[in-house]
């Protein structure tokens, strides 16, 4: 009877980690109980809600060739599109690759990378970031040959190194709190004015201001991504702008970089008086910067991203406009 009168024992549930410690990116370690990658995991590893980063600065790029000249070179800005593009997700592909084999994503609060979840071989994600990296240079070559500036194949080159570079290699810049600088300069200023350039054959004025717009606004969404990812970043020894400063001055130095990105407009309204217009993508903006600043869980951080990826394209449409008009 005594016998009869016990609890069973529930046969024990597959682990979860650590106490207290960021979600693991994969199920299991073991590669037999992973499913291979599917279309929509490799479209998820893109990381389509950065691609307005690299849209909004040809968009604003293309509204400051129209103020130098009345001619739209629509081939020309096409190739501009897809150049930004493809190296945009080149460099989501080779973070995946890079953060994965480092042993980076073993841990992460938003959704699982290819490598790290081992869906894909490192070698098939490395692959397909050298494919977007390829068509990035065959979009690059076109521009050089239809415009004849054929020193820009050194800036393209620096484009591609800087891409590779920001998680690859033995000292990635990416994990010495690099990321910030080079994605102003090259998300920011080099697509901006360079969009200007080979479609006007100068740089007003509007192009390195735009470019700055743009700049901040990517240097935020990378901010807005890297304190999400703090706690694990900080175990895996990557070294971010966020690790080092901490989680108090990077909520201050997102809100800096929206605002002053607006700062910027409202300037700029004083020459184009449709920029008014343009602070109509405050409202995503401010949204963001309510999020970054009192957010419980990580989790939260994605859609504060998402955000200002979204303040960035509506910033430059409305910029764009603003030039033409």
């Amino acid at each position: 009877m005594a016998g009869s009168t016990r609890k069973k024992k529930r046969p024990n549930s597959p682990s979860r980690g650590s106490r207290g410690g960021p979600q693991r990116a994969h199920v299991s370690r073991d590669p037999a109980h992973v499913e291979p990658a599917r279309f929509g995991d490799w479209v998820s590893a893109a990381r389509l809600r950065t691609l307005p980063l690299a849209v909004a600065p040809v968009i604003v790029g293309t509204g400051a060739a129209l103020t130098e000249r009345t001619e739209f070179h629509w081939v020309i800005a096409l190739c501009c599109l897809v150049l930004a593009v493809s190296i945009q997700i080149g460099v989501n592909y080779a973070n995946d690759y890079s953060d994965g084999i480092r042993g980076t994503d073993d841990h992460r609060v938003g959704p699982a990378r290819l490598t790290a979840s081992r869906k894909a071989s490192p070698r098939a994600v490395l692959l397909v970031a050298l494919a977007f990296f390829g068509i990035a240079a065959v979009a690059g070559l076109a521009i050089v040959i239809r415009t004849g500036h054929w020193w820009m194949l050194l800036v393209g080159a620096a484009c591609l190194v800087a891409a590779w570079f920001y998680t690859g290699g033995k000292h990635p810049y990416g994990y010495a709190g690099l990321g910030e600088l080079f994605v102003f300069v090259f998300f920011g200023l080099v697509a901006t004015v360079g969009t200007t350039f080979v479609q006007a054959g100068s740089v007003p004025q509007e192009a390195w201001f735009g470019g700055v717009v743009t700049g901040l606004l990517a240097c935020a969404v990378l901010l807005a991504n890297n304190l999400r990812d703090i706690d694990q970043d900080r175990l895996a020894g990557k070294r971010t702008l966020t690790v080092r400063i901490g989680k108090r001055a990077t909520q201050i130095v997102f809100t800096v970089f929206v605002v002053g990105a607006f700062v910027i407009v409202a300037f700029l309204a004083l020459f184009y008086p449709l920029a008014w217009i343009a602070l109509l993508a405050l409202i995503p903006g401010a949204c963001a910067i309510l999020i970054v600043w009192t957010y419980r869980a990580p989790r939260e951080l994605v859609v504060a991203l998402s955000l200002t990826s979204l303040t960035s394209l509506a910033l430059a449409g409305l910029l764009c406009w603003a030039f033409v008009a």
